[in-house]
């Protein structure tokens, strides 16, 4: 393992492995074995496939849907001189070209990729010619109807290994229950089965639900109480600035972020939060992914997220350096009439989704019977104005035809403007010579960026302004100029969603919607949000506890410091003697309602039942009428 370690100490500067890494490797790398990697958020799941990659000869592929974590692992390696790769759906056709080409002859080792991509004719061709060392799947528990982020485009993966049988897989992910375990190795076509887990548990982490109706106060109250960097999240985009303007008036230093921000904005934001110049960012859940914050204090969730899953993960931000965190819960009664809510909108009808289909076919002017593996930017609200959509419904439809394979609507991209030479260096420097009023402008985009002869290069139009002394208006109408003089290929900046229609355009008789799989989805969703709601619901059971029973982990001890636990502490009872005589006290009443001194008379102490008997009512598990206590019905 030393050259790993190596490997390790001379990219990322770390003299050793963290927990689980090195015996990942060792499984892929090594014993060339299909491996499955279970490892919460902050792991470091990304070394272990970029570590043994870069010790292997070839290049390896890595898939994952999240296109914003695509690009910022492929800028992190870059900065580190290791040559990687991209191709994603807000790619033109000559951009995809060029990168393919550059993973079969370039000598580059990594090729990230979005799973959509693996089904384009295109890519399987230059596959069978590429050498590929390693298949990495990010986010694997997408490829698992069981999972809570399904995917169908993954399912592609196992086609792919048709073409390179003898290359090993390794599927990683935060969050996985048994089942989905299971079907990740299955869909995968794993040779053996080969799981490789880190427990779930966090002994840092204290995890508090609060049960109360004004939220804010008690944010406000914690965060004065723990001091240091904390997340807040929130479900919506208005909240997020809400939020943190009212506790920038109580003296708290903090900002908001949501997916709704330009790029430039999102990236000072997250930097004064990550440098500490910003102590609380207020964010939606698209705030956290691949930003490794260890000092994290407290993660606070206004609002329930859908299934615990997501909770986890989110909550998992805090306290990755080892030291003492919390993650708390704020809920009450209205949440749950909204998440009923949420449910009705989650779920358009068949009808709706139809309607959606053809719309947004029309919208991009795909005709009938073409369209097929092509990718369109998308103004979702100028679409939802001009055909009279609600914008959730519109995203809720898109949901149920991405699961079908027929059509999908992408997270918001941010392409830069990129530049590519299409004339190589001699042509080029005779063409400066008979055209000396673009002569300076190419040596100074020359000098700025390198690499522009043999693959789309991210420019920036201010920075060649402030090079070249031009305003941005005429560095743009060079940029165009040369493009037209067809010397290179300029694609200006663009931002936007993109919607990709797997299928060509099919009439409204000929979308399948399967009704079986719109109820099967509509009890996973109501599965989740149970799970999430008996989470935010029970006080009688460790928090620890209950979420990791919840992945697997049975007969996991009390973690002593969740809120239920130091309810119980204070009662200087062990786990055991709390246990037996609460299932005792239930025993009794599930018979018929009792007096606490029946009670207390039935049940060896006295003492310590009147304890358990006042915790279980303050935990409204049991209640008293007429001087008699009976159990909650929940």
């Amino acid at each position: 393992m030393e050259k790993y370690r190596k490997i390790l100490s001379k990219y990322w500067g770390y003299p050793v492995f963290r927990e689980l890494q090195e015996e990942i490797i060792f499984s892929v790398a090594e014993e060339k074995k299909d491996t499955l990697a279970l490892m919460p958020t902050g792991g470091g799941k990304s070394i272990t496939f970029q570590v043994p990659a870069l010790a292997m000869e070839g290049i390896c592929l890595v898939i994952t849907p999240l296109i914003a974590l695509m690009k910022d692992q492929v800028e992190n390696l870059r900065r580190r001189n290791i040559k990687a790769l991209m191709i994603h759906s807000g790619m033109t056709s000559r951009e995809i070209d060029i990168a393919l080409n550059n993973a079969v002859f370039g000598d580059y080792k990594f090729l990230y990729l979005s799973p959509e991509r693996l089904q384009t004719e295109i890519f399987r061709i230059r596959l069978e010619r590429m050498n590929v060392s390693l298949i990495a799947v990010d986010e694997s528990h997408c490829i698992s109807q069981w999972g809570y982020d399904f995917r169908p485009s993954y399912l592609q993966i196992a086609e792919i290994r048709k073409i390179i049988p003898d290359i090993p897989v390794l599927a990683l992910t935060a969050t996985a229950t048994p089942k989905v375990v299971d079907d990740i190795m299955e869909k995968l076509q794993f040779r053996e089965p080969n799981l490789l887990k880190k427990s779930f548990e966090r002994k840092n982490l204290i995890y508090i639900v609060r049960t109360i109706e004004d939220k804010f106060a008690y944010l406000l109250y914690i965060l004065q109480k723990e001091q240091g960097s904390g997340i807040v999240y929130v479900r919506s985009r208005g909240a997020t600035k809400e939020i943190a303007q009212k506790l920038f008036e109580k003296g708290v230093s903090a900002d908001f972020y949501h997916a709704g921000l330009s790029p430039e904005m999102r990236n000072a934001k997250q930097d004064d939060w990550q440098s500490g110049r910003t102590r609380i960012i207020v964010a939606t859940n698209a705030f956290g992914m691949g930003i490794d914050k260890p000092d994290v204090r407290v993660v606070v969730h206004i609002d329930l997220p859908d299934s615990v899953e997501a909770y986890f993960q989110e909550a998992g931000r805090a306290g990755r350096d080892g030291k003492r965190a919390f993650a708390v819960l704020l809920y009450n009664r209205s949440d749950k009439l909204k998440f009923e809510q949420r449910f009705r909108n989650e779920y358009p009808s068949i009808e709706q989704i139809k309607n959606v289909y053809q719309a947004s076919c029309s919208y991009m002017q795909v005709a009938y019977g073409t369209g097929k593996n092509s990718a369109h930017a998308f103004n979702m609200a100028h679409f939802s104005r001009t055909y009279k959509f609600c914008p959730s419904t519109v995203i809720s439809a898109f949901k149920f035809l991405m699961k079908e394979n027929i059509a999908e609507l992408t997270e918001e991209i941010n392409n830069p403007s990129r530049l590519f030479f299409t004339v190589n260096r001699d042509d080029l420097y005779k063409i400066q010579i008979k055209n000396p009023d673009i002569d300076n402008f190419i040596k100074s985009v020359l000098r700025a960026y390198t690499g522009l002869f043999n693959d789309f290069v991210h420019i920036d139009e201010d920075y060649l302004a402030k090079m070249t002394s031009k305003s941005r208006d005429e560095v743009y109408n060079m940029l165009t100029l040369l493009n037209k003089m067809k010397i290179a290929e300029y694609i200006p900046q663009k931002r936007s969603p993109m919607l990709i229609f797997h299928e060509e355009r099919l009439d409204t008789n000929n979308i399948r919607i399967s009704t079986e799989n719109y109820v099967w989805s509509k009890n996973r969703f109501t599965e989740r949000m149970n799970g999430m709601l008996s989470y935010s619901e029970n006080g009688t059971e460790c928090r620890s506890v209950q979420l990791l029973a919840y992945f697997g982990e049975k007969n996991a001890p009390r973690c002593t410091q969740c809120d239920v636990c130091r309810r119980r502490n204070e009662m200087n009872l062990t786990k055991y003697e709390f246990d037996s005589i609460a299932d005792k006290i239930k025993s009794i009443l599930e018979q018929t309602p009792s007096t606490v001194e029946n009670l207390a008379n039935q049940i060896a102490n006295p003492d310590k039942t009147i304890k358990v008997i006042r915790w279980l009512m303050d935990n409204e598990i049991i209640s008293e009428k007429n001087s008699r206590l009976f159990l909650v019905d929940k």
